[in-house]
């Protein structure tokens, strides 16, 4: 089983970001309990994933601070927190001229480990592929939802205290979708780490998250539990949302 040393917990505090006359994050300041995940939900340009990617510094934010553990994500070596951070991007990411198995050891090998085939067939056996059916095959022999599988797989190899996925289903079919919905929820069971997901579909979010924070503009609309979204919307713009998921609640 593959365990991280403990789940981190994330916070941010008053953080902006501007890309030139946009303002994509306006002082969003949100907590994240050490193993809980957390949905970033709202429509293209909401500054979801701008924020997403300031947990593992691909975006350094123009004000404000980003903690882990209650320390500023500032001082640390951005390198070494990328390989601490499991991140699957919404298309996979993986590497077409490297078999399954070998895509799957990239980041223990990147943080030299001795055998890093051996995590990576344990990361693909949790996400449901058999190492020995699948491990050889390269990407392109492999449908949309099985890439996906691979591509979480590799993200949980190291053993990540932290788990990024940016809009990781929304590409897939309706019934690939609900099956690596269910593979999510099992693997959270059976790997404790804190984790953060961007979607566009508040359904989604009340089906795989703990905590939903609704954005609009850079701003965060609502942050609560599922339920408490969908039974009280704190805007007209969460109102709306709750509305068009089709989510009776």
């Amino acid at each position: 089983m593959l365990r991280p040393p403990s789940p981190a917990s994330l916070s941010v505090v008053g953080v902006s970001k501007r890309y030139g006359h946009t303002q994509a994050l306006d002082a969003v300041s949100l907590e994240l309990p050490a193993g809980a995940c957390l949905a970033l939900v709202g429509e293209s340009g909401s500054g979801k994933t701008t924020l997403l990617r300031m947990f593992n510094r691909m975006v350094e934010p123009d004000s404000g601070r980003v903690l882990l553990d209650g320390a500023e994500l500032r001082g640390m070596d951005p390198v070494a927190l990328r390989r601490s951070v499991g991140y699957v991007p919404q298309e996979g990411g993986l590497l077409p001229h490297w078999r399954v198995l070998k895509n799957a050891a990239l980041v223990p090998w990147l943080q030299g480990e001795a055998e890093p085939e051996i995590a990576a067939a344990k990361a693909l056996a949790l996400v449901g592929l058999e190492p020995e059916r699948f491990g050889e095959r390269w990407p392109r022999e492999l449908s949309g939802g099985q890439q996906q599988r691979v591509a979480i797989a590799r993200a949980l190899a190291a053993r990540p205290r932290i788990l990024l996925l940016d809009e990781a289903f929304g590409a897939l079919d309706a019934i690939t979708r609900g099956e690596l919905h269910e593979t999510f929820l099992a693997l959270r069971e059976e790997v404790p780490v804190t984790t953060v997901l961007v979607t566009h579909d508040l359904a989604e979010a009340a089906t795989l998250a703990q905590w939903i924070a609704v954005m609009h503009h850079g701003r965060v609309e609502q942050h609560g539990a599922p339920r408490e979204v969908f039974a009280a919307p704190a805007t007209d713009y969460v109102a709306r949302l709750v509305a068009r998921s089709g989510v009776l609640r």
